[in-house]
């Protein structure tokens, strides 16, 4: 819905919007990427900002225009996550993968001469700032964290005997890992969310893992509200969901590593740390045997976590919040360019 999301103004798209089939299959034109970022004209604006997980931050600008690119990550595939991906689309060997090596070696050279073009960085977590200074070499003026629609979840009273879990089913999210995991169990865990590794993950749900799929917006709120906590296994660069979950009052058990180091408050399993702050508990390694001993930890102290101090920590993500600080943010360096 155009007037909702963009309040009735227009969006200007790349000639990659008139390719057949790049609606659906936008991936197989990623070589063209760099080439339809700067063909963008933005020679009428004085003050650009850039929402980039890849190419945005490439767009071309001037000595007379100030260019903030606001940084989710540099590009995962062709990065920190490059030999995983090939792996992932049996790009190991042969000619496919030959040409997916020789393409992603040519979008990494871009990469890393369009880091120049913005005049500030601003990353979306502290993590991400690490990542950015490590593979541009570029400081990251502030973090900024994302906003989380927190008003749209409460507390609940009713608190159900089930562990959940929300994703869309790609490998990098490890829902097959939780899934593995908690099956070997007698919890109930209820798995929303759909993907390409649906039917790898349904293969190892057992009986007491019941896999809803896609969910309507209601419906999922109402079954992380009501669920004694939430698993969250990826590396993520934010992560949105377990904010969500503690928006609702509800403990989150993840892995202890990436930006959930900063959005949840905890100890880690392996050293038997819980107290009266916590909004949750961290595991150390991505494998079953650690994710379930953070379960048998929060099993045995569940009363501890209280749902008030598990909000308010999510609060701290807000929509509102996050509006005050990018505008104040953009004013100084907009303030600061004006008077050069």
């Amino acid at each position: 819905d155009r007037k909702k999301i963009l309040k009735g103004k227009r969006a200007t798209t790349s000639f990659i919007q008139k390719i057949p089939f790049a609606a659906k299959s936008y991936r197989n034109y990623m070589p063209l990427f760099p080439l339809a970022i700067e063909q963008l004209d933005m020679r009428g604006y004085e003050l650009v900002l850039s929402s980039s997980h890849a190419v945005a931050k490439g767009v071309l600008t001037t000595h007379e225009q100030l260019h903030i690119c606001y940084i989710y990550s540099p590009m995962r595939y062709a990065w920190d996550l490059y030999f995983g991906h090939l792996e992932d689309g049996g790009l190991t060997s042969g000619l496919n993968g030959w040409l997916a090596r020789y393409f992603l070696h040519k979008i990494r050279m871009w990469d890393s001469l369009s880091a120049n073009r913005p005049d500030h960085f601003v990353a979306i977590s502290k993590y991400i700032a690490k990542r950015v200074e490590k593979t541009y070499r570029k400081k990251v003026d502030a973090v900024i964290y994302p906003p989380v629609d927190t008003e749209l979840f409460g507390i609940s009273k009713k608190v159900e005997n089930y562990y959940v879990t929300s994703s869309r089913m790609v490998p990098y999210k490890k829902i097959d890992l939780i899934v593995e995991a908690m099956s070997a169990t007698n919890h109930k865990l209820v798995v929303i969310g759909a993907g390409p590794e649906e039917s790898k993950i349904k293969a190892k749900a057992g009986k007491n893992v019941e896999l809803v799929g896609y969910q309507s917006q209601e419906s999922m709120i109402e079954l992380i509200q009501n669920a004694k906590a939430y698993i969250f296994a990826a590396d993520e660069d934010f992560g949105i969901a377990p904010i969500e979950a503690q928006a609702a009052g509800v403990p989150v058990i993840a892995y202890g590593k990436g930006a959930a180091l900063e959005t949840i408050v905890g100890g880690f399993a392996s050293r038997g740390e819980v107290s009266k702050e916590d909004t949750g508990i961290f595991f150390e390694e991505q494998n079953a045997k650690r994710l379930l001993d953070a379960v048998e930890l929060f099993e045995k102290n569940r009363d501890i976590f209280d749902k008030e101090k598990i909000r308010k920590n999510a609060l701290r993500f807000s929509r509102d919040r996050f509006e005050r600080e990018i505008k104040e943010y953009v004013d100084k360096k907009y303030e600061e360019f004006r008077a050069k």
